[in-house]
């Protein structure tokens, strides 16, 4: 029997399971890392290489300890992902397993800190920075949230890091969803996850088989496929050599724009010492402004982004007309599962030099649309399963080549109204991407109409972050002038 409050109409227990059901989807529920997961897992070399995604939540008071903790067991219990460990085969001839950690303890998973006083934002974010640059336990889940206590006037924080083989950015979102509600009283009718049979502790021999057991039985329509194609070229030979001229052409300008030289800034950085910046705006503004200029949201923040870039390096005697710069194409659809890692990463020559920030949305915007129709752009597909099966000293070597992106951002939608995490408002959510080998990384999430932006910077390179995040705050602000209220105001 449900209750219900007079502006919270009862909800309907087997809606509501069904809704959640809905959401989390089909994610956690396979055996076996997908090419691009088993890349991020076997390619990782922290802290430069690193594949930590997090997310830092600022909350008007502390939350009741108790309830977060049987949100943490229910989310764990509902996305099965969450309580899984990754398992090598013996023979690397295939992708890693996803196992049930038998000894999964969630109490090492979820954890609680005092910040000593103040207790202020640069304290909270040196934890958060820290935090985020001490891998992962990889034998256990490859998540851990922490609460902070000790802020000002009664305040908290939460910080979640995730593993980006465990899911990326948008299934992040949506995984810190199922841990919220919209309302700060207690839900007293979650849905419960059904049981799950228990699984059987594979072995690492056996994985290895299973793998060449299926490339086996998929050689005969594998090898039929390259029967047809090499048909059709010896039919049409030059059809196909065009056709392959093409491809190559736009791989080029999809994943390295290697004419770009580069910022002087930038230099032999090594990605050992991350520090954190954060930013905001009211996410109405900042979509007015793209309007304005006859862009989208993404245009309006990277062209903020490259405005900071501009006066930063102006402010160091550098002068750039064009900076690599790396954005990720999502490939998702509303009926993908949640988790997963729909997504195709584009490497373009970004207009840093225009100082109309008007004119740096129009081009961005003009790059953007010819970027989605490359015929390359989701190259990433074709070269992942060749490098998930190549010793790791090539891997290794793979991961060490030179990054061409100088600037790498990330953007997606976060949660359109108020959210609550066990009786605490989300007032704030600020996401940080890793250090792709970029010397930044910008990511940028909407909390019930605010913009939070995360700044990951490489310390080896930018020995006055602060001054750099000025720098962006300053483009920002020069972007959001061009939406007519605030230009009016």
């Amino acid at each position: 029997m449900s209750t219900s409050s007079p502006d919270r109409p009862a909800v309907d227990p087997a809606e509501a399971n069904a809704q959640a059901w809905a959401l989390a989807g089909a994610w956690g529920t396979g055996d076996r890392m997908t090419e691009v997961e088993a890349l991020m897992w076997r390619s990782e070399r922290h802290p430069r290489r690193s594949a930590t995604i997090s997310v830092l939540m600022m909350l008007d008071t502390a939350p009741d300890w108790d309830r977060l903790r049987a949100a943490h067991d229910w989310v764990t219990r509902l996305v099965p992902r969450t309580r899984k460990r990754v398992l090598e085969p013996a023979v690397p001839v295939g992708p890693p397993a996803w196992v049930t950690d038998p000894a999964f303890d969630l109490d090492y998973h979820l954890r609680r800190v005092s910040l000593p006083g103040p207790g202020g934002m640069a304290q909270v974010l040196a934890f958060a920075q820290a935090a985020a640059m001490t891998p992962f336990d990889r034998t256990r889940p490859l998540w851990e949230g922490t609460l902070i206590e000790g802020l000002p006037d009664g305040r908290a924080a939460y910080f979640l890091k995730l593993h980006h083989s465990l899911t990326d950015g948008p299934g992040g979102v949506r995984l810190v969803s199922l841990i919220q509600s919209r309302h700060r009283e207690h839900t007293h009718d979650k849905p419960v996850a059904p049981p799950r049979p228990s699984e059987p502790r594979p072995d690492p021999r056996w994985l290895a088989v299973e793998e060449v057991t299926e490339q086996v039985l998929t050689l005969p329509s594998a090898a039929g496929r390259l029967l047809a194609a090499g048909a059709r070229v010896l039919a049409h030979p030059e059809s196909a050599a065009a056709s392959a001229l093409r491809f190559a052409g736009s791989l080029r300008r999809t994943t390295a724009p290697w004419s770009v030289p580069g910022s002087p800034l930038f230099r032999g950085r090594t990605g050992k010492a991350w520090r954190f910046g954060v930013l905001e705006c009211p996410l109405a503004d900042l979509r007015a402004a793209a309007e304005a200029a006859g862009g989208s949201l993404n245009d309006a923040f990277a062209a903020a982004l490259l405005g900071g870039m501009r006066r930063y390096h102006e402010r160091h005697g550098a002068e750039l007309a064009e900076m690599s710069m790396t954005m990720p194409v999502s490939l998702h659809k509303s009926d993908d599962p949640m988790g997963g890692h729909e997504w195709a990463g584009a490497t373009f020559a970004a207009p840093v030099g225009l100082a109309d920030p008007e004119e740096r949305i129009a081009t961005l915007r003009g790059i953007g649309l010819t970027l989605r129709v490359e015929p390359a752009l989701d190259g990433l597909s074709v070269v992942v399963p060749v490098l998930n099966r190549v010793p790791s000293a090539v891997r290794a070597a793979v991961g060490r080549l030179p990054t061409a992106a100088d600037l790498s951002a990330s953007t997606f939608p976060g949660a359109p109204g108020e959210t609550y995490l066990a009786g605490a408002k989300v007032e704030r959510a600020y996401p940080f991407g890793p250090l792709p080998g970029a010397a930044v990384m910008a990511a940028m999430v909407s909390q019930a109409g605010t913009c939070g932006l995360g700044l990951t910077i490489d310390g080896s390179v930018v020995s006055d972050p602060q001054v750099l995040v000025e720098c962006v705050r300053e483009g920002l602000k020069e972007v959001l002038a061009l939406a007519p209220d605030v230009a009016g105001a």
